[in-house]
């Protein structure tokens, strides 16, 4: 294999949030993955960082036409240069965004179980959460349109927070579904604000619907948030793109990234950014062969040895969401019951809202050996 998924960093004392555990814990909650990135992009970083000077940096016009040419090959989505908004990162435009386009008590509608830090960015900006809950059949997720439309009818309600792929279930969302949620916001005036940073982390051989490629519609009504950094590992380097079609909305979120200082690079951001877009292909495509290995390791092994256990099915993300409801209805308590008891700690899907409680989040982007490790702790904490 031309790069190795197998080797297993030591990411301990090094101030990962991740990693900051008792030495006999074992940590697959957060996402992030636990692999260095890829080497193309850590020689761009090399490249700069020799240079030793680390002032100021503007976006380059490279920057543009990685991003362009990146959801041009890879996703059939046509993107115009003034489109692009460069900003530190996805939630902090969410935060932005919210801030701008909503008043006082005015509605957010989300679908949940969603990630939880949206939660975040709706309260903590004075606006109102209303959920519309996924329909789940006991396999895997589908959205309630008929609620979604109730939600939107209502005239306090300014703003929508899809999660395309979704997080954390992995669905990719299809076509037709994508179209009546553009459909809906145009009739009722929602501004759809869709989170695409899981995009790039398909099974192989799937793609995922970009919500601005489906119609016209679609496209004027979108704020998308995109990044190379859960693809490529690169949390840590505050770098993202927001994409707005419509003019009138790229000024207000133009407007709103600058007020709040969230659009402007630090020096690795950028040439990081154009590595990834232009050289990490195929050590993306690698990663998710590797990635959708270890789900598979997973779900044979919990079929063998938990059968009360079931992974609802994904085609998206590293995340894997566990349905734990024949052991437990309360997933805080058991996942702080399993790290007692096993180490392992996994996130509680009670924080994602909606039938969460029910569930357990586990992040499989690191090497097989830690995977395998992670099914004996999960093992001995459920039958214990």
């Amino acid at each position: 294999m031309k790069y190795d998924f197998d080797h297993v960093p030591n990411r301990r004392g090094t101030d990962s949030l991740k990693w900051n555990v008792n030495e006999d814990e074992l940590p697959m909650w957060v996402a992030d993955m636990d692999f260095p990135a890829a080497p193309e992009i850590l020689e761009a970083m090399r490249t700069r960082l020799e240079h030793g000077v680390f002032g100021y940096s503007e976006v380059a016009d490279a920057w543009y036409d990685a991003y362009i040419g990146w959801w041009q090959r890879r996703h059939g989505l046509v993107i115009e240069r003034d489109w692009l908004i460069f900003c530190t990162g996805v939630i902090p435009a969410i935060s932005s965004t919210v801030r701008k386009l909503t008043t006082p008590n005015e509605i957010v509608v989300i679908q949940t179980p969603v990630y939880n830090i949206f939660y975040n960015c709706i309260r903590n900006n004075g606006a109102r959460i209303v959920e519309s809950p996924l329909i789940y059949d006991g396999r895997e997720y589908s959205m309630d349109l008929a609620d979604l439309e109730k939600k939107f009818a209502d005239p306090q309600t300014t703003l929508m927070l899809l999660c395309n792929p979704q997080n954390p279930s992995g669905k990719i969302w299809d076509r037709e579904t994508l179209a009546q949620i553009g459909e809906l916001a145009a009739k009722y005036h929602v501004t759809i604000l869709s989170d695409e940073i899981h995009c790039d982390l398909t099974r192989p051989g799937t793609e995922y619907v970009p919500f601005a490629s489906v119609s016209e519609t679609c496209r004027r009504v979108s704020i998308t948030c995109m990044a190379p950094t859960k693809a490529f590992n690169l949390a840590g380097l505050q770098t993202a793109a927001v994409c707005v079609p419509d003019p009138f909305l790229r000024h207000k979120i133009w407007r709103a990234l600058n007020t709040d200082e969230v659009a402007e690079p630090n020096v690795f951001a950028v040439p990081a950014a154009v590595a990834a877009f232009e050289k990490g292909g195929d050590w993306l495509d690698a990663l998710r062969e590797y990635v959708f290995a270890n789900r598979a390791v997973v779900e044979e092994y919990l079929a063998r040895e938990l059968p009360e256990l079931h992974v609802v099915p994904g085609d998206a993300t590293y995340l894997l969401w566990i349905d734990v409801s024949k052991v437990s209805t309360d997933s805080k308590r058991l996942a702080a019951e399993l790290r007692q008891r096993s180490g392992l700690f996994l996130s509680a899907g009670a924080i994602y809202g909606g039938d969460g409680a029910r569930f357990l989040r586990m992040n499989i982007a690191c090497p097989r050996a830690t995977v395998l490790d992670g099914l004996e702790r999960l093992k001995k904490g459920v039958k214990g």
